[in-house]
């Protein structure tokens, strides 16, 4: 989406929880095996006692309180999440918007797995630039990856998962300023990818009724064994080109511009980064490739958003320069995010 005007992004917050449990003693504890582990290349991964909901309260209390925004300015409250909330027919969004005060925001689930946060940045943009009067945007994430339904070290292939919320408020840039500024957001599908977790599995009548626990292995190793490792590899190559290409063009940056000074791909595993986005990335873009989420883990839907918190936590944008921020999904969805410093 090519933005008229660039948007602001401020508040940019990440609440991790403090327990963690370390590679190490996920290896000694027989939770994923020793090459595993490695191949993956986290320290450790968080683990949650609170519910993801709650932990998505205490990130959105930080961005408004680093912001000084009230409940009453929000205009929307987005929440997007990959995992179980807690409750089943329930809605999230409104729980959050109860538990800040937002009685004047409307609340939205945005669902689109791990994309979700990358998705809801798009979906929040596309509203504030069409209804000038809506005030702030606020944006969370938040997913706990708890055992016995989820195993998040041995759960999927390339990655493993850690617990965690994210916030971010999306505004005018001309009203207040910015912590960053949001140029361009661009988005590519590819759905006849979404049997990876799907499989061979019939559809069941609740959750969990096909197998006790999600095993994503399970699901994408029967779409391999179906000849979808082919589609697969060319579909994801060719995804993140576009998507890239299309927000820079979007933005009216050129990829050799000495301005982009960062490219954050998602907070997958090392190997995975290695094989799968570093040449492709580096292929296209001069830019240095930030990685990022060794000492958290696949955030689920948190990712992009965890990464815009750590670019602007660690002041690595001088004014003048970019960073494009990738995010992908199952299903299979890839966004990208340009970004400059305010």
């Amino acid at each position: 989406m090519r933005l008229p005007r660039p948007l602001g992004l401020s508040g940019l917050s990440t609440w991790i929880p403090g327990p963690r449990q370390t590679a190490l003693q996920a290896v000694e504890q027989g939770l994923v095996e020793a090459d595993t582990a490695e191949e993956l290349g986290y320290a450790a991964l968080p683990v949650a006692d609170k519910a993801a909901p709650e932990m998505a309260v205490l990130a959105a209390r930080t961005a408004l309180d680093s912001t000084g925004v009230t409940p009453d300015e929000l205009g929307l409250v987005l929440h997007s999440w990959m995992y179980y909330q807690g409750h089943d027919l329930w809605s999230p969004p409104h729980y959050i918007a109860d538990q800040l005060g937002a009685r004047q925001a409307e609340p939205m689930g945005i669902q689109q797995v791990c994309n979700g946060g990358a998705a809801a940045v798009g979906v929040g943009a596309a509203r504030l630039l069409t209804d000038p009067g809506l005030g702030y945007a606020l944006i969370t994430t938040a997913d706990r990856f708890a055992a016995p339904g989820f195993d998040r070290w041995r759960g999927d292939y390339g990655m493993a998962y850690g617990d965690g919320a994210t916030a971010l408020l999306l505004h005018s840039a001309e009203e207040r300023p910015a912590d960053l500024l949001l140029h361009a957001v661009t988005t590519v599908a590819a759905p006849h990818l979404e049997g990876m977790h799907r499989g061979r599995d019939a559809f069941g009548l609740v959750p969990r009724s096909v197998s006790d626990r999600v095993d994503i292995r399970r699901t994408k190793k029967a779409f391999f064994e179906q000849g979808g490792m082919e589609a697969f590899t060319r579909a994801s190559g060719e995804s993140l080109a576009a998507v890239v290409e299309r927000c820079l063009a979007a933005g009216g940056l050129a990829s050799d511009s000495p301005a982009l000074r960062y490219v954050v791909p998602p907070r997958l595993g090392a190997k995975t980064i290695d094989l799968a986005y570093a040449p492709a990335l580096r292929k296209m873009l001069p830019a240095e490739i930030l990685v990022v989420g060794r000492d958290t883990g696949h955030l689920g839907a948190g990712d992009a958003a965890a990464s815009l918190a750590e670019l602007r936590a660690g002041h690595r944008l001088a004014p003048g320069e970019y960073a494009l921020v990738v995010s992908a999904g199952a299903g299979f969805t890839w966004s990208c995010l340009l970004v400059s410093a305010a």
